[in-house]
């Protein structure tokens, strides 16, 4: 029988050692589990929040270190997970323990971060742009072995398309969870004491000091990890060259760092938009927690919408609607908080979808490339993926602050009216553009649920029915 093929090519290796039941292999899992797996995702998030949100501008406008200089730090320690992700990658990939290939990495990266966590939110009086630069480099490492092993370990549970949906769903849930759990902190601090900028980031650290090793304790402990197989080593360069080749892999890439610059930028530039523009600053957390809620109450809406239209669509939908319900920010009036908070909510909506569709999608782009490479390399392409939405968030924060002091903008005075309005535009245009170009590069994404399937069946050795 002639070959089938692939998005990407022809699909020529099989493996006949696999199992015959590749299409049920990760259903079998409670939602109990899944919630368990899910767990550790809230600390993740509740650390990831507070880096792109509130670390830049208390670290600006509390600790004193200059506007611009803050921001070239937050883009070179993003940036320098270029290197560390696909390192970290491959070794997740490649070295195992009797607990599986995942877990023995993810309780390693615990110490580092706790640490780190510590040192960062809670930094000593007159700290530096060396201390911040140093504390902050060491913090991704292990926030870097943490995320990839944990998304490489979801990407492994199941080989079904909409059963990795579903389990990346069950993730992106818990992440949202844990961002508007950590903005409840700050949201009580602004109402019930005097607290400033340094007491609600050192509350956000204590959470995700407390939370992790609880979360990864219950995960490792109660979810198994399934079988995986001894697989060929292509060695560094021979896995690079394949993963650069892979067509889909890199417009995955793309597509994660559009969807990383646009609302990375409206994250980075918010505490100073809702505070000098809106002027509503003592009520920024609250209104930052409404709208990680609407993005935790839109995550099963995707998921159902993904069902029907597949993950690429419902991706690129999903950034249209947040390209048209970010626009009314360039008309909302000062002080206008209850439109300014409904318009908020309706934006961020959209927030989960992004994230946890690309996952679903990289866990079918792994598929092919164990097809053509015989080799699971799913730690490799997930370590891509953290790298591209780091490499978006770093931008975020790169282009937009060095751009407030071109605009004219100072945190700590009165700003011109040219310069607030500056900043409007700022914090809706730019943005819209990189979401409307996500889109656009996902909308015709040809691996969808059928070939997603002719894959598996390649690599189960099966024989495709072209009837179906």
């Amino acid at each position: 029988m002639a070959e089938k093929t692939s998005p990407c090519g022809k699909l020529g290796v099989t493996d006949s050692s696999l199992p015959t039941d590749l299409e049920q292999s990760g259903s079998t899992f409670s939602r109990l589990k899944l919630a368990l797996f899910a767990g550790p995702a809230i600390p993740i998030s509740a650390l990831g929040l507070p880096l792109v949100v509130y670390l830049p501008p208390f670290y600006a406008e509390h600790v004193g270190i200059e506007l611009a200089v803050v921001g070239t730090i937050f883009m070179v320690t993003r940036l320098w997970d270029v290197f560390t992700d696909p390192v970290l990658g491959v070794i997740s990939d490649k070295y195992r323990s009797r607990f599986g290939r995942r877990r023995h990495w993810i309780v390693l990266s615990v110490p580092i971060l706790l640490f780190c966590v510590y040192k960062v939110f809670v930094p000593p009086e007159g700290a530096t742009s060396t201390y911040l630069l140093t504390w902050m480099l060491v913090l991704y490492i292990g926030w870097t072995l943490l995320t990839i092993s944990h998304m490489s370990w979801g990407a492994e549970l199941s080989t079904n398309y909409h059963e990795r949906t579903k389990i990346q769903g069950w993730r992106e849930f818990a992440l949202v969870f844990g961002m508007f759990s950590v903005l409840t902190l700050p949201a009580i601090i602004e109402r019930v004491t005097e607290g400033g900028s340094a007491t609600k980031v050192a509350s956000m650290g204590w959470f995700i000091i407390i939370l992790l090793p609880l979360t990864v304790g219950l995960a490792v402990w109660k979810v198994p990890e399934l079988p995986a197989r001894q697989e060929p080593s292509l060695g560094w360069l021979g896995a690079m060259k394949l993963v650069v080749r892979n067509r889909l892999m890199r417009r995955v890439l793309l597509a994660d760092v559009l969807v990383g610059v646009g609302p990375g930028m409206t994250g980075s530039l918010y505490i100073f938009f809702v505070t000098h523009v809106l002027e509503l600053g003592d009520r920024s957390s609250l209104i930052l927690l409404l709208y990680f809620i609407a993005g935790f109450a839109g995550i099963p809406i995707w998921l159902r919408v993904s069902y029907r239209l597949g993950k690429h669509r419902t991706l690129a939908i999903s950034m249209f609607y947040a390209c048209v319900t970010l626009l009314p920010a360039l008309i909302w009036k000062a002080g206008n908080f209850w439109g300014f908070m409904a318009g908020n909510m309706l934006y961020g909506f959209a927030y989960g979808a992004g994230p946890f569709l690309l996952r679903s999608i990289t866990a079918d782009v792994c598929d092919l490339d164990q097809v053509e490479s015989g080799a699971q390399r799913t730690g490799l392409f997930y370590s891509l993926l953290t790298m591209s939405n780091k490499i978006g968030f770093a931008l975020s924060v790169g282009l937009t602050y060095p751009l407030l002091s071109w605009i004219g903008f100072d945190p700590k005075v009165e700003n011109s009216p040219e310069a607030l309005q500056h900043l409007r535009y700022l914090f809706v245009i730019a943005p819209v553009t990189f979401m409307l170009a996500a889109g656009l590069v996902m909308w015709g994404f040809p691996l969808d649920e059928k070939k997603q399937r002719e894959i598996r069946e390649k690599l189960a050795g099966r024989v495709v029915n072209p009837a179906e």
